[in-house]
């Protein structure tokens, strides 16, 4: 079994126990949190796909943790200016656990 869930604007595709990074999310470690934002499910065969929803389905999770991205370099640069930046980003993720898939 498997949901198509919109998590933070961003759409994943979750089955229980399934570990996944996502963007920060509001909550301490161990809480659990409910999207009620299902756009599909998918039990032994049978297709359930919303429009745009699916009616009384919901993905629980249990927050695991909040942790920082890779860095990534932003590098700008002028050819004949001499103008040179560089700088590092690092996002903000915080990693959940599907714990239940309701459909």
């Amino acid at each position: 079994m498997y949901a198509i869930v919109d998590i933070a604007g961003q759409q994943f595709k979750v089955e229980k126990d399934q570990k996944i990074f996502v963007n920060l999310l509001e909550g301490e470690e161990g809480a659990e949190v409910k999207f009620d934002k299902v756009l599909l499910v998918e039990n032994e065969g049978k297709v359930l796909v919303g429009t745009p929803e699916v009616e009384n389905a919901s993905v629980t999770a249990k927050i695991l943790g909040h942790v920082k991205g890779d860095k990534v370099i932003v590098f700008k640069k002028k050819r004949r200016k001499g103008y040179k930046v560089k700088r590092g980003h690092r996002q903000n993720y915080t990693q959940i656990q599907i714990s239940e898939i309701v459909a």
